[in-house]
């Protein structure tokens, strides 16, 4: 049976990096009807610890925040691990970024999705470097749309598994 990981990454207590946990947590009564769907919420690891949680599993959605130059905060964009191609270098063990993990995972034979099957959900976000449990204005103000929007997307990513089983 093809198994399903959802996952919520962040920080809890870093202002508006929480926002990938706080998202999943709210999604997890809506989504309790997936058999096939494991949900973790709150996952503050990356690099090659990341690869002891997703092991095993067939497809991976991740839901996490992301800062670039002159965004605004509250826009998410969707994409599978397939565009993380070209960060991948594995030639400084320091510098596991997460291509870089699951190229490496997948070199010691680990159960790991396909690139195809790693679907990102990635929110822009405002501050990541403040400690607080509360996420800046902008984003607590657009958290819900930003919920109710990712929600739609994700019975069809989680019906696909089904169909392919």
């Amino acid at each position: 049976m093809k198994r399903t990981l959802l996952l919520g990454m962040g920080n809890p207590i870093l202002c508006d990096d929480a926002v990938g946990i706080r998202l999943v947590s709210h999604l997890k009564k809506r989504l309790q009807n997936y058999s096939d769907l494991d949900i973790v919420e709150d996952c503050s690891l990356g690099g090659f610890n990341l690869l002891e949680v997703i092991d095993g599993y067939s497809r991976l959605i991740v839901i996490d925040s992301i800062k670039t130059v002159g965004a605004i905060p509250g826009e998410w964009y969707y994409f599978t691990a397939e565009r993380l191609r070209e960060t991948m270098n594995l030639n400084c063990v320091h510098d596991a970024n997460f291509a870089t993990a699951l190229e490496f995972g997948r070199r010691l034979n680990m159960h790991l999705p396909l690139d195809h099957d790693i679907h990102i959900f990635a929110v822009e976000i405002l501050d990541n470097q403040t400690f607080g449990e509360r996420m800046t204005e902008e984003l607590e103000n657009r958290f819900l749309t930003i919920a109710d929007e990712i929600f739609m997307h994700l019975p069809e990513l989680l019906r696909a598994d089904n169909q392919q089983q």
